[in-house]
């Protein structure tokens, strides 16, 4: 009697198993190239003309959309939580992913995103996700920074909840070794060979000179360029209180081009970030590096095909998902 009576728990542990496997895979299957072409067919040309726009007018907002997606969908998934403002609207209030410390004050393209939201309202009203535009911003960001082109599955929905803790919980630090980065990015479902293609964003973007400090004081990094490491620390003072933290381009051989110069510079150890360097501590990273610094198609390729999968992590395609009427608060 006992011996039969486990075999039901374990019957009904499988079953609900086999309901979340399926539930997970058609969640990712109704996301589509082209979601949006009969509810509202304008509205990736629309998001792609306030992009353009927000570029030529601050290049910074190319590389800002970009890593907004990124740490957008490290946190509970695709789901814009990076967006929402805290629900009290208390000043100094610090509970949300944009005001976490992997976050603010660096984090930037929030403007950009309510501009366009704004815009496919006009049009299709309570039709695009808040997530849809974001994914959307991004894409347009890698091809106007570098010619990357690839279509962005859609049909995200919103979440309700952001919590500052989920991000650094979530995020990968800037000093993360490559043991930390390859079993962060794994649990997003993500391989090494991705994490190092998704890293070539740094090859566009600033970072806080905060970000880096424990390799110039109290002396240099010995995998730091020693030449670059001059540089930074003249750029960089030691920290003392009150003293402004700086930024400094990520890739100062080409800061405004999304490419493959990045892995060059990683290459020679011309990096800024820990996180970059590490690239060369595993022989397979060390190998990808080599081949994407030789052939930016393959790395543009590679890119391409990660920001899609990436763009798949724990979408929300049913409740408690949502259409956002304004990307900075649920509805």
């Amino acid at each position: 009697m006992s011996s039969g009576g486990r075999v039901v728990p374990v019957l009904v542990a499988a079953i609900v198993a086999v309901v979340v496997a399926t539930w997970a895979c058609s969640a990712e299957a109704q996301l589509q190239v082209g979601y949006y072409k009969t509810t509202c067919p304008a509205a990736e040309d629309l998001v792609q003309t306030i992009v353009h726009a927000a570029v030529r007018k601050d290049a910074g907002n190319g590389p800002g959309l970009i890593r907004l997606f990124f740490h957008d969908c490290f946190v509970r998934g695709c789901d814009a939580s990076v967006l929402l403002d805290d629900p009290t609207g208390t000043p100094g209030n610090q509970t949300v992913e944009k005001t976490a410390p992997p976050n603010f004050p660096s984090l930037r393209g929030f403007a950009v995103i309510n501009r366009a939201k704004r815009v496919v309202e006009r049009r299709c009203p309570g039709t695009v996700s808040c997530a849809d535009i974001l994914a959307f911003a991004a894409r347009d960001a890698a091809r106007i920074m570098g010619g990357v082109k690839f279509a962005m599955p859609s049909g995200r929905l919103d979440g309700r909840v952001s919590n500052a803790s989920e991000a650094i919980a979530n995020l990968p630090p800037a000093s993360a070794n490559i043991t930390q980065l390859v079993a962060r990015f794994a649990s997003k479902n993500l391989t090494a060979d991705e994490m190092v293609a998704l890293s070539g964003a740094h090859s566009i973007g600033r970072t806080h000179c905060s970000s880096f400090s424990s390799r110039l004081y109290p002396q240099l990094d010995a995998t730091l360029n020693a030449t670059l490491g001059a540089a930074l620390q003249a750029r960089c003072p030691a920290a003392t209180g009150g003293r402004h933290d700086r930024v400094v381009d990520l890739d100062a051989v080409s800061p405004l081009q999304l490419d493959n110069q990045y892995y060059r510079n990683v290459a020679t150890h011309e990096v800024v970030l820990t996180s970059d360097q590490a690239l060369l501590d595993r022989n397979d990273t060390a190998a990808l590096v080599a081949a994407f610094a030789a052939n930016r198609a393959l790395w543009s390729q590679r890119f391409a095909a990660a920001m899609v999968k990436m763009g798949n992590i724990e979408v929300l395609t049913g409740p408690p998902g949502e259409i956002r009427l304004k990307c900075n608060k649920v509805n």
